[in-house]
């Protein structure tokens, strides 16, 4: 899913020196986004309050959705560079093309994995005779210099590996969870996992304390270290944490996403991410003049233009804490 913000804004992200060194407990709110004509999203990073978790860069959720009337999801093609998009639903399902020529339709539970590279550019849809409702989240992971030049693909993984306890399923997207290892490729120490619970379940999640956590809900109630999130609500735990106690008031679905504090601070803007504005001004002059970022065959309908850059030179970023 692209961010289809016209008003976007230039944003520098990571460095360790914005990282909560220790377990905190800070509720993030979101920001409510259209997405379309028929899909609204709910921003959760970056937010005012907080940029990134590891190599999280991006966490939009949506839905439950009824478009049983509606056409549903409709991006039309657009570009990505410097970054990795997770397509991770619970209901429904998505139709995906990009410029590599990959045509894959993804269902719930099913990782949707495009590493960007240097660039690439794709198109997401709900497809023609598509399920009565649309819910799901996607999300971005910044990729470190080293490798965000790598050659774009995508990859599909119908089937993910999972850690059971009683009253919890927990899949794992990516990286590696209590020894078990999601087969999505990745570029630097991260998590994402999608936790199913039961009512009345309470139980410790293992965490490594190098990692700085957040916890996004998805559905139900559940008390994460002891405070209530609700759905379309994040909390961000910090790092030092070797367990996280889970409780599920009702059936709660929430992800799990940590990583190492990315130690680059990077520049977002639109459905880039660079190291500088320069890298950002060359992006988008590629995107316009039809360069770079190749095409999506099969789409009916026009890419999407990019939104203009902010008169005013990047700003200097302000500590969170």
């Amino acid at each position: 899913m692209s961010n289809l913000d016209r008003q976007a804004a230039l944003t520098v992200c990571g460095g360790r020196g914005f990282v909560v060194a220790e377990p905190v407990r800070e509720l993030l709110s979101p920001r409510r986004v259209q997405l379309g004509e028929s899909t609204e999203v709910r921003r959760l990073l970056p937010n005012l309050g907080r940029r990134m978790v590891g190599a999280w860069a991006f966490v939009d959720h949506y839905g439950p959705d009824d478009i049983a009337d509606e056409p549903g999801m409709q991006v039309p093609p657009h570009p990505h560079m410097g970054l990795q998009t997770v397509s991770w639903l619970h209901e429904g399902e998505v139709l995906h093309r990009d410029s590599t020529g990959s045509l894959e339709t993804i269902r719930s539970r099913e990782l949707g994995l495009m590493t960007s590279g240097r660039a690439i550019s794709h198109s997401e849809e709900s497809p023609q005779s598509h399920a009565r409702y649309l819910h799901g989240a996607q999300l971005w992971v910044a990729l470190p210099d080293a490798h965000r030049h790598v050659e774009p693909h995508f990859q599909h993984h119908a089937n993910l590996p999972q850690v059971t306890a009683a009253g919890l399923t927990a899949t794992v997207i990516l990286g590696e969870l209590d020894g078990a290892t999601s087969p999505g490729t990745t570029y630097s120490p991260l998590i994402g996992a999608d936790l199913a619970l039961t009512a009345g379940t309470e139980t410790n999640l293992p965490l490594d304390p190098d990692f700085e956590y957040a916890v996004l809900s998805m559905s139900g109630e559940a008390h994460v270290d002891g405070v209530p999130v609700l759905p379309g609500s994040m909390l961000y735990l910090g790092c030092g944490r070797r367990e996280l106690p889970l409780r599920a008031v009702s059936d709660a679905g929430l992800m799990l996403l940590g990583g190492e504090p990315f130690e680059e601070e990077i520049v977002m803007f639109w459905n880039w991410i660079g190291r500088s504005q320069q890298d950002i001004e060359e992006a988008r002059e590629a995107w316009t003049n039809g360069t770079l970022f190749g095409e999506v065959k099969g789409y009916d309908g026009a890419p999407l233009p990019a939104p203009e850059l902010p008169a005013t030179p990047l700003k200097p970023r302000g500590r969170v804490r």
